[in-house]
């Protein structure tokens, strides 16, 4: 099962009930973060969850709303004691933006190692999670993440029987490990079906519409994008900084073939924008706004 949950919504600044950009989720007992805004301990404390796991934080990008939280986060994460190393992923230039927010945040009691990206799109194995990180379209280098948690195919005992495996092996290979023994080595395709449908989600703020969004997104569980502008008006001023319109989301969502859209990362000056809605969801139905706190737990369909 994987939580997720939109710790902040806002941009540009925050507001009274909108912190600013961030999402974290939590799988098998590691935590990830994407973007860290200001307010988002804040955030982590109103929800309930904990600083301590997060093992991994993914930035879009180097703007003050997407980053400019993570001093106080980490000088938290250290009051709590932790001790294991804290992985970050960013654009190029991540290890001399952090080094120069850390001036406040000089000592801490863990190691942080640096991933920075510079590909168009690039794959990371971390802590179970599949991070798929794919280039995007604003103002600054900025990048859009999908993280899937794969599965296992079936584990099918009659092969297990068939091949005389020891059923003191069967966990073990059914957990994809290979064993060794007596010169005998058993291997997970030897007793498990095809690979299952994972969980996946898909988070993309500050561009444009791109090819790349519909392909990375293609079939998430969830689609989280931001829609900066819900008002057609807007959708010059959209072009002009490169931000999306809640209708271009939407767009993205149907192309994607997702099975939900959260918009988030509207701007300040956007009120009442529930009532843009009805329009959203003729072009994408299970379209809905996100709000601080929103939480939805994905788990593995059965098959």
């Amino acid at each position: 099962m994987l939580d997720v949950c939109l710790l902040g919504t806002g941009g540009m600044m925050p507001l009274p009930r909108r912190w600013l950009t961030s999402l974290m989720t939590r799988y098998n007992g590691s935590n990830l973060m994407i973007d860290c805004g200001e307010g988002t301990q804040i955030a982590v404390k109103e929800k309930g969850w904990t600083f301590k796991p997060i093992d991994v934080i993914c930035f879009t990008h180097y703007h003050a709303d997407h980053i400019s939280g993570l001093p106080g986060l980490l000088l938290t994460m250290g009051n709590a004691e932790r001790t294991e190393p804290l992985t970050m992923i960013g654009p190029k230039g991540l290890e001399r933006v952090v080094g120069a927010l850390r001036t406040i945040a000089p000592e801490l009691p863990f190691e942080i190692r640096f991933r920075e990206l510079s590909a168009s799109e690039e794959d990371i194995e971390i802590n179970g999670y599949q991070i798929h990180a794919f280039r995007v379209n604003h103002n600054v280098t900025c990048y859009g993440y999908s993280i899937t948690i794969p599965r296992n195919g079936k584990f099918l005992v009659e092969y297990a029987k068939a091949q005389g495996i020891p059923q003191r092996f069967w966990n073990r290979l059914q957990h994809g490990q290979t064993v060794t023994e007596e010169g005998n080595t058993y291997t997970p395709d030897m007793v498990l079906g095809p690979p299952r449908k994972g969980i996946k989600i898909t988070y993309c703020t500050d561009t444009r519409p791109t090819e790349s969004m519909v392909t990375a997104a293609a079939e998430s569980d969830l689609f989280i994008c931001e829609g900066m502008y819900a008002e057609e008006e807007k959708l010059a001023k959209a072009r002009q900084y490169k931000h999306m319109t809640f209708y271009e989301a939407a767009k993205v969502a149907q192309k994607a073939a997702v099975k939900e859209l959260w918009l988030t990362h509207f701007s300040p000056s956007l009120v009442h924008a529930e009532t843009y809605l009805p329009k959203v969801r003729q072009i994408f139905e299970a379209a809905s706004l996100g709000f601080d706190g929103r939480t939805r737990e994905l788990d593995f369909k059965e098959e």
